[in-house]
């Protein structure tokens, strides 16, 4: 039982990173569906108002129960906020491209298909997405709290 809980301790984000990123990939595939097959939008509106809502979910997610990022200062909050943003609007570009090459190209387009080539889609994506919070968001912000901390 103690070696259980010794690599639970030593994988809880990855393991918080998942269960996280599921809810937030629900979100998103969920309003992906809702709003091209439910609604009729064109499929890349509906992945984009789908990124927006899934982000908001994820960096409050990823930063309260996955990284437990916490910040002392105003600046602080800003600077993890835009990074945060900012990396996702990276991943935000492959998700489009990917969702263009298998729908647009590939002709994966009728609702079924679509939703397969999201799902991969979201694979990739989230895999991206958790180096980016792991090693360049949250990582960073501890190092700009110590920072900050140490000049009061």
């Amino acid at each position: 039982m103690n070696k259980l809980w010794g690599l639970f301790k030593k994988y809880r984000s990855v393991i918080a990173y998942l269960f996280w990123g599921v809810v937030t990939t629900i979100v998103n595939i969920g309003v992906f569906q809702l709003l091209s097959s439910g609604v009729h939008w064109n499929y890349q509106l509906a992945n984009v108002i789908a990124w927006f809502l899934s982000v908001l979910v994820a960096y409050f997610t990823n930063k309260v129960w996955v990284f437990g990022s916490h910040y002392s200062t105003v600046k602080a909050f800003l600077r993890e906020f835009f990074w945060f943003y900012f990396y996702r609007g990276l991943t935000l570009i492959m998700d489009i491209i990917i969702m263009y090459v298998g729908v647009s190209l590939l002709k994966l387009d009728t609702p079924l298909q679509q939703l397969m080539v999201k799902i991969v889609d979201n694979v990739i994506v989230v895999i991206a997405n958790y180096i980016f919070s792991k090693w360049l968001i949250f990582h960073d912000n501890r190092e700009i709290i110590d920072h900050d901390t140490e000049k009061k």
